[in-house]
């Protein structure tokens, strides 16, 4: 029976990651207005039937959708610096990337849903707090940051809120050039205000 239910499983398991990043992608491109279930289903080649027994709703499967994403770059950024502290400026650059791409322009289509969806707003208010904290835990960590240091919380929360800003000025145009320059500021920054990184 074991040996039934695990082919079982991880058929489901797959389903549900196709249908999550499905979710993204189409609520990146579409916007809230765009995305449907029903559209989503279709992109990750699953039944509408298969989609609504995994996420009854919709609010599910979006919230679920962009909670998957940040979990999974959350861990990409950590796996970049498994071997160990890294140069502030090339983690600065890192973090700064999490709020550029397909997770943070379908971050930013929730938000605006959130805004004008009174069902979804609590949802994805307590999503973005939980994702916030994350990032603030990650970033604290890679940049070897002393938070009983007085004004360094702050400065790293600035940061964060600084390359949340340059992710919203990359969604109307490519700020790439802008972007390098700003990054390569907040890193000397950071070192100023942080002291010597890790050793």
């Amino acid at each position: 029976m074991g040996a039934v239910t695990a082919p079982k499983q991880d058929r489901s398991r797959a389903t549900r990651r196709r249908l999550l990043e499905a979710a993204v992608s189409c609520l990146a491109e579409h916007g809230w207005a765009g995305s449907t279930v029903a559209v989503v289903a279709e992109r990750a080649g699953v039944s509408r039937g298969a989609a609504q027994h995994h996420f009854p709703t919709r609010e599910d499967l979006f919230t679920a959708a962009v909670e998957y994403v940040a979990e999974e770059r959350s861990a990409a950024l950590r796996g970049l610096f498994a071997e160990g502290p890294a140069a502030r400026s090339t983690v600065v650059g890192a973090l700064v990337d999490l709020y550029t791409g397909t997770l943070f322009r379908a971050a930013l289509q929730l938000w605006v849903a959130a805004s004008n969806e009174e069902q979804l707003r609590p949802r994805v208010t307590e999503l973005e707090a939980r994702v916030g904290r994350e990032t603030h835990r990650i970033a604290v960590d890679l940049l070897g940051a002393d938070e009983s240091v007085p004004g360094v919380r702050e400065t790293v929360q600035g940061l964060l809120d600084m390359a949340r800003g340059l992710g919203l000025a990359n969604v109307l145009t490519d700020d790439t050039v802008r972007r390098s320059r700003v990054v390569a500021q907040w890193a000397r920054i950071i070192d100023s205000a942080l002291g010597p990184g890790p050793a």
